[in-house]
């Protein structure tokens, strides 16, 4: 009766069982020949001979021996550790385990706190932790055996460590064992301070002696980016051995910015003679990618063959990664062709810095049975979006939904993106909407899309209901901000309401937004703002001092605009392109033209920026303001490439200024013909004709315009004409003559008002 409980199915025969790699071992038959030949063997004999049949990994055959066991009927032959060996066999298969457990009761054997704790073990081994939990509360007696298994088979950080409470709160004294699965969860900042604590409580009980508490306490701290407590901790250790050391590389390497000192401890590690494993390599490699030591990194390659970790998958996966970040592609590809077994990692770290063979190499994978999982889409799709790959990303979409890895939130968030820079901004907004629940990721998104294709209305619509449903972070404001401080048609009222829900969350000491906020200011000309936000900003980045010195430069405060420049290469902040940009405009604005070439000239040979466009653009423009129109010219004829559409604009604007007729031709030829349906060209052309009093070419000029189907676009103002208790996004929009507001009659009457008081206060200063 008792065999039919439990009846146990041997998947295969006990010689397949047998490794190749093991030639000392005996076969598996000779396990269990000498219980076949006299089956009145002592308990410890099957004890030993199950354990033995464990440590060669033949769980099927330990099985099979308990089985023998029950089938002759010598229960006297088993105990509890019987128990505990045939649990441990089971290696997580709840339906024997089940059969076990019944068995364990019904032969009384429940009553040893051993069986109930191997059937814990083995119920959280097997995801069946309510089980285990059940096993628990059944207990008269636990041990700390009992407490420290159902502590392990938490989930969640929270409830164990209300579990880890309770235990403390019964009296049960905490063992090395307590401590280190405690550490093992503690991986934010409130698990800092339980860790903190346990660190204590290690300290006060004698347990840091014990060398796997102290490599579970440099893991905690690592995880927690406390590296300075977590070397204070290793420096502390009285013996260490490797997952010590791998505990502390790996920490450094893991951080990002402290690839020096992962580097540093790699190599103490041989000194120390240290013999190393695949987490070592993976450690030291990982960190000369971050670093971009190629030479080291080569090195450590070459030592990793030397020590034979050249096959093992995670350490090529961590090689391609190091070379691709080093832009040594090609080493990158003949590293992942030498992989035999190319997992997903490999496979998805390949499709990511693989521009031109991304969408082959998915194909690729999947032929060879390796099967994608959301960071292989998110890679993909990226990649997708900046090649600007359409058809594609329309295919890898159909991909998503036919695999089902549209429920994955990071896949669909990143399809929203790609949507986005396809300008397909309903294609995002379907993703968007077929989503079973949002993060705040997933706002972020939507909103930088519209931001990015200049919806800046929709922008800020969509993020007015993204505070309906979630908290915004850095990045929400950091595209919101940019929507208000693009759109004259929005109220600056929007903007200063984000200040103050910024300065609530606590968000205004982040680059990101600091950045954003004072961009704002100064593109809606509010200067006094600008500088209140830049005072305030305690870490002054690049794009903190270029935004500064852009609101000044707006405000035609050229001394303001170079005093923060010299002030910016004095803190130690290297200007940027967009920065000798601005400077170079203020300088143009200003007639300082010999400035304006130093700055220039610094850019290019000091700096090593590559000039664009706009910034020929403003040095032409600059030479043009100055009436130096052949000088311009001439910059002109030098650029790479030849000019652009903003460089010949501003030439042309400069001609009209100085009245320069034969040089606005061929600029102006040169304008229609790379941009046909482009009104500025035509009316600068027909303004230059009009003042020189040639109404036969203005009219020439019109009627080409005309039945080329070029229309002059309508030059627009904005004013915010709401109360002070008004919640509308918008200001009014107005051009000449326009009086589509309903309040047009009164707004003419104040203009007429301030002329004449415009006019009365003129006179009178004469």
């Amino acid at each position: 009766m008792i065999s039919r409980l439990l009846h146990f199915k041997i998947l295969h025969r006990i010689s397949q069982q047998r490794s190749i790699k093991f030639k000392n071992f005996h076969s598996s038959k000779h396990v269990h020949q000498p219980l076949d030949e006299n089956p009145h063997r002592t308990i410890s004999f099957l004890n030993h001979s199950m354990l033995t049949a464990l440590r060669r990994n033949l769980s099927l055959e330990a099985l099979h021996l308990f089985r023998k066991q029950l089938q002759w009927g010598f229960l006297g032959n088993i105990d509890q550790v019987t128990f505990a060996i045939v649990l441990k066999a089971c290696c997580g298969d709840s339906k024997l385990g089940c059969q076990i457990h019944a068995f364990a009761i019904s032969s009384g054997f429940i009553c040893h706190v051993t069986v109930p704790n191997s059937l814990m073990n083995m119920y959280c081994k097997a995801g069946l932790f309510d089980r285990a939990l059940a096993v628990f509360e059944n207990l008269n007696n636990p041990d700390v055996v009992s407490w420290n298994t159902v502590l392990s088979g938490f989930k969640s950080s929270d409830d164990a460590f209300k579990f880890a409470c309770w235990m403390n709160f019964t009296g049960v004294a905490f063992d090395a064992v307590t401590c280190t699965t405690v550490l093992s969860f503690c991986s934010d900042r409130e698990g800092f301070v339980i860790g903190f604590q346990m660190h204590s409580r290690i300290l006060k009980c004698g347990l840091d002696c014990e060398v796997f508490v102290g490599n579970a306490l440099i893991s905690m701290y690592s995880r927690c980016c406390r590296l300075v407590e977590a070397r204070k901790v290793f420096d502390e250790m009285r013996s260490k051995d490797l997952v010590s050391w791998n505990a502390v590389l790996s920490g450094y390497a893991q951080e990002g910015n402290s690839g020096l000192e992962a580097i540093l401890v790699f190599l103490e590690m041989l000194r120390e003679g240290m013999k190393l494993d695949h987490v070592s390599c993976t450690g030291a490699i990982s960190a000369c990618g971050h670093e971009k030591e190629l030479e080291l990194g080569r090195q450590i390659h070459s030592l990793v063959v030397k020590i034979g970790y050249d096959t093992h998958v995670k350490v090529c996966n961590v090689l391609i990664s190091t070379y691709s970040k080093c832009e040594e592609i090609e080493d990158a590809k003949l590293v992942f062709e030498s992989i035999t077994d190319r997992n997903v990692v490999s496979w998805t770290t390949m499709i990511s810095i693989s521009e031109e063979d991304a969408v082959s190499l998915f194909n690729e994978m999947r032929r060879d049975g390796v099967y994608p999982n959301d960071v292989t889409f998110v890679g993909l799709i990226h990649i997708i979006s900046m090649k600007n790959l359409v058809e594609k990303g329309q295919t890898i979409h159909g991909v998503c939904v036919k695999t089902s890895f549209l429920s994955e939130l990071n896949v669909s968030n990143s399809l929203i993106t790609m949507y986005a820079k396809f300008e397909s901004m309903m294609d995002s907004m379907k993703v968007f909407e077929e989503l079973k629940y949002r993060e705040i990721i997933s706002w972020n998104s939507l909103i930088s899309g519209y931001d990015q294709n200049g919806l800046w209305q929709e922008a800020l619509q969509t993020f007015l209901l993204a505070l309906m449903e979630c908290q915004p972070n850095e990045f929400t404001f950091g595209s919101v901000l940019s929507s208000i401080a693009s759109a004259e048609a929005i109220s600056m009222r929007h903007g200063q309401r984000c200040h103050s829900h910024i300065l609530k969350l606590g968000l205004n000491t982040y680059p990101t937004v600091s950045s954003a906020l004072l961009d704002m200011y100064a593109k809606r000309g509010s200067i006094g703002e600008s500088l209140g936000v830049f005072s305030e900003t305690p870490l002054k980045n690049q794009v903190a001092w270029t935004a500064i010195i852009s609101a000044h430069a707006r405000h035609g405060n050229y001394e303001a605009v170079m005093n923060l420049f010299k002030e910016m290469d004095t803190e130690g902040t290297k200007p940027d392109s967009i920065t000798f940009l601005v400077v170079l405009t203020a300088c143009g604005r200003k007639g300082m033209i010999d400035t304006g070439y130093q700055l220039f000239n610094s850019m290019v040979k000091d700096h090593l920026i590559e000039p664009s466009p706009e910034h020929y653009s403003s040095m032409v423009d600059m030479l043009g303001r100055a009436g130096r129109l052949k000088e311009a010219e001439e910059f002109v004829g030098q650029m790479p490439g030849g000019a652009g559409l903003s460089v010949l604009q501003s030439l042309l604007g400069a001609c009209r200024i100085h009245g320069n007729v034969d040089m606005a031709k061929r600029v102006a030829a040169a304008l229609i013909e790379m941009e046909p349906m482009e009104s500025g060209s035509y009316v600068l052309m027909s303004n230059l004709y009009a003042e020189k009093g040639e109404w036969e070419k203005v009219a020439k000029i019109r009627k080409g315009m005309k039945e080329r189907g070029v229309r002059k676009e309508i030059g627009f103002s904005w004013a915010d004409a709401g109360d002070a208790d008004d919640d509308s996004m918008h200001l009014h929009g107005f051009s000449s003559d326009d009086k589509s507001h309903p309040k047009s009659m009164e707004i003419y009457r104040m203009a007429e008002s301030l002329g004449l008081e415009m006019k009365f206060l003129e006179e009178e200063s004469i």
